[in-house]
């Protein structure tokens, strides 16, 4: 291993090993498939059939949306270990890839079994996929880890890169030219990454091949860890027994509303409660009896240190819930209640912002691009190509895209565009976020919690202010773009606040033989998130014809606002929790 980390670190790239910037590209255009469909999918499904969509109603698209992102946090718990116990990284990144290909493939057919087959290979895929670019990442660096933070802001770089790009053209063909063409572009990029991927895997040694098998018998405890707490037959039965309900809940939830009940696995009642509620209710019962056997088991120390990752999980299931509006109520909302037509000096203001929005980023990438073929060229001509060639289509895309829009007589923003926010946003103002965690000023784990719910409640009161004129049941209006320019502000400062440190924080409060497993927990936590912006999503048909649908964005206000003030007033407690981790 070590001398295959010394070959990395000979040929590099902005102070990096080249092999970073392989994944890098590969991660961007990972990034790139699946933000660009994520941005598509409710409309998809709620366009008019004259619009070629599929006409369903919102409520139907919110929950499927929410099924399939918490699907797609769930199954990297399966591609982690296959990736950790059976085949390596490196191969669970070629076998997500393939599996995702193949599932935008069958998303751009459009046909009913098309799309959930392809929905199906996107979370199968995305499981493989997801957690274990990172985890090549840390093997590479794992001698180096003064030099680990760097790589992993340029890593993230191309996260945010390849989401940017996505929701910018797969959501411009998507909605411009046909949802078959944005599905498809999406799958293109994915391929390009797999190739990209596959053939520069040399560059990486040994790095991420199958695991060897390790011997237990020999294996030590670090003295400083807290004694074992093995899992009982009960216990593990409870796990079992709480999960299965918990999945067949998220697998029956949208299948019962699109099929109007035909198909139900909890269709009965009990006590006046409906079988589905009845059900979620008794798996959440189940964990929290989990938690209640298992925390006192521990020392204090350890006990106290897991309380303070459980609330910590708490307000990530509600960041999530709330922040994933993005893609459901808040894209419906940029389509059907947004004024996004501009006319005269707004309209060329827009259209040169946009183009400057459009080219800087794809400048600066290419310069990256070229770096890298100055060190990879000749070893990995065939990965580079493939590189060259996305890129060649990226930018001719781009500027037909930026033609198109440049000979309207008006500036007319695509739905999708506001998504891309996000991304622009994180690359501007994250390195100012960094500086800040550096400094003496560098808030307790709990304010940062606090002020990102704070910033995600101020978002959405931006939204609920400019929703407030929308009478009770309109499916129509026109509200100023401000709003949602602000909203998307807030919630990536939000953002930046919560989500960069999350799991930071758990490495630091578990014990090392623990990390695993709590890592798993934190993504269950997502998962859950996940699902709970579908189900929120779906409340805000039901609350916009009773109450408006202001009504709803200040529901989510009062629910952010709530769990800040809940951190704040907190803060001393948890800290002494945490018993000196900061």
């Amino acid at each position: 291993m070590n001398s295959d980390v010394e070959l990395l670190f000979k040929d590099k790239v902005l102070g990096h090993p080249a092999g970073l910037f392989v994944l890098f590209f590969t991660e961007m255009w990972e990034r790139f498939s699946y933000y660009g469909m994520r941005a598509l999918l409710v409309m998809f499904f709620t366009a008019s059939l004259l619009d070629n969509g599929w006409g369903w109603p919102r409520e139907h698209a919110f929950a499927i949306f929410g099924t399939y992102t918490s699907l797609v946090y769930l199954s990297t718990l399966v591609g982690g270990y296959m990736a950790d116990k059976k085949i390596g990284y490196r191969y669970a990144v070629l076998i997500g890839a393939l599996l995702m290909t193949i599932g935008h493939a069958c998303m751009a057919l459009e046909s009913p079994f098309f799309i959930y087959s392809g929905l199906v290979f996107l979370v199968f895929g995305s499981g493989f996929f997801k957690p274990n670019m990172t985890s090549i990442i840390s093997e590479m660096y794992a001698q180096r880890p003064e030099k680990k933070d760097g790589a992993y802001t340029i890593f993230y770089m191309g996260v945010n890169a390849g989401a940017f790009l996505g929701i910018l053209l797969c959501g411009y063909l998507g909605e411009r030219v046909g949802w078959s063409w944005g599905f498809g572009l999406a799958g293109i990029f994915m391929l390009f990454g797999l190739l990209q991927f596959w053939w520069a895997k040399d560059i990486f040694g040994s790095i991420g091949l199958k695991p060897k098998k390790k011997d237990d018998t020999t294996a030590t405890m670090d003295p400083n860890e807290p004694k074992l707490n093995p899992f009982t037959s009960f216990q593990m039965g409870l796990i079992f027994l709480s999960a299965g309900i918990g999945l067949a809940w998220i697998l029956n939830d949208p299948v019962s509303k699109i099929s109007e009940g035909v198909y139900n696995l909890f269709d009965f009642t009990l006590m006046g409660i409906d079988g589905s509620t009845l059900m979620i209710i008794t798996a959440l019962g189940l964990f929290l009896l989990l938690l209640g056997i298992r925390l006192p088991r521990y020392d204090k120390i350890t006990m106290h240190r897991m309380i303070a990752v459980i609330f910590f999980a708490l307000i990530t299931i509600f960041f999530w819930a709330i922040f994933e509006q993005a893609p459901s109520s808040l894209t419906i909302f940029a389509r059907d209640y947004t004024d996004r037509i501009l006319e005269g000096n707004a309209a060329i203001i827009f259209k040169v912002v946009d183009a400057l929005v459009t080219i800087v980023p794809l400048l600066v990438i290419t310069y990256v691009l070229l770096k890298l073929f100055g060190k990879t060229f000749t070893k990995y001509t065939a990965s580079n190509l493939i590189l060259a060639l996305s890129f060649v289509i990226i930018w001719a895309i781009a500027l037909f895209r930026l033609y198109d829009k440049f000979n309207q007589d008006v500036a007319e923003i695509d739905a999708s565009w506001f998504g891309i926010l996000n991304s622009l946003y994180i690359i501007t103002f994250a390195p100012l976020f960094s500086k800040w965690w550096e400094s003496k000023y560098n808030p307790s784990a709990n304010m940062k919690y606090a002020i990102g719910m704070l910033l995600l409640g101020i978002g959405m009161a931006c939204v609920a202010v400019g929703a407030s004129d929308i009478p009770i049941g309109a499916k129509t209006a026109s509200v100023s773009i401000i709003w949602l320019i602000l909203v998307y502000f807030f919630h990536t400062m939000g953002e930046l606040c919560i989500s960069p440190v999350a799991l930071s924080y758990v490495s630091k409060l578990v014990p090392g033989r623990m990390i695993a497993m709590m890592f798993g927990i934190w993504y269950l936590a997502v998962a859950i998130g996940m699902k709970l912006a579908g189900v929120f999503g779906e409340a805000s048909e039901q609350i916009s014809q009773t109450a408006g649908l202001s009504s709803f964005f200040w529901i989510l206000t009062a629910v952010a606002v709530g769990f800040s003030v809940l951190a704040m007033a907190l803060s001393p407690v948890i800290k002494r929790l945490m018993h000196g981790v900061h």
